[in-house]
């Protein structure tokens, strides 16, 4: 319990997009929080239990949380110490009228955004799951004051510096090749093969590889050039 006349902080954690991975670090902020807001593409219904040791969670379902998570909603609207919070994976499909609401959490895109729509507060906590490249790991937390009830954001990023992995060029894939590559990785995993045939057929890095069958899986439709946009590699030779 506080002390007498100081303010008692809720806490509130906000994450998105794990995609089946909850680092240790990730761990370690969740259970500093009372409760838990996950905007989608969970991945499993282990990752829910896991979190749901920890704090409890409020939910909603991903473009990629398939048969297992047909119970959970595709928005969720709750009001935690005074908040009022709407929360949908993909901001897209986000009601028409989010009066009354203070803050709008969403998910999907990988990345981290904060801005103020007609007085609402929109959040994208970004993804702290498998790391899509240059992309930063991130999460956020809710603080909101007891006593005057008034809150913030925190961003929480847990992004390593100075990772050669995540800041190299990948073996055997070069700026100019790379839209190619990309479309011979999807040639062939539409062929049926493993990632580890494709990147010994191809003479690329296996995790290149995969990182692009797991893009084309989840983003059905994308063009070639949108899987090169959405890994950000192009980013990776301007800076060799």
């Amino acid at each position: 319990m506080p002390e007498e006349g100081t303010q008692s902080t809720h806490r509130v954690a906000i994450l998105s997009d794990t995609h089946g991975l909850l680092r240790p670090e990730i761990k370690e902020v969740l259970r500093t929080c009372e409760v838990i807001l996950h905007g989608g593409d969970i991945n499993s219904q282990e990752i829910l239990d896991e979190l749901r040791e920890i704090a409890p969670v409020y939910a909603v379902r991903g473009n990629n949380d398939k048969e297992w998570a047909a119970y959970l909603d595709n928005e969720c609207t709750v009001t935690l110490f005074g908040v009022r919070i709407d929360m949908v994976h993909n901001r897209k499909h986000r009601r028409a009228d989010l009066s009354g609401i203070d803050l709008f959490v969403y998910g999907h895109s990988h990345r981290y955004e904060e801005k103020t729509v007609d007085g609402v507060h929109f959040l994208n906590p970004g993804s702290c799951g498998p790391r899509r490249f240059r992309q930063p790991v991130t999460m956020a937390v809710l603080e909101i004051e007891e006593k005057t009830g008034g809150w913030q954001i925190q961003k929480i990023d847990l992004t390593q510096s100075g990772e050669d992995k995540d800041n190299r060029p990948f073996q055997g894939v070069n700026e100019g090749n790379l839209r190619t590559t990309v479309e011979t990785i999807v040639r062939e995993m539409r062929a049926g093969r493993k990632v580890e045939q494709i990147a010994k057929k191809t003479g690329v890095d296996s995790e290149f590889v995969e990182q692009v069958c797991r893009i084309y899986v989840t983003h059905p439709g994308v063009s070639a050039q949108g899987i090169v946009d959405k890994m950000e590699v192009s980013a990776l030779f301007e800076r060799k």
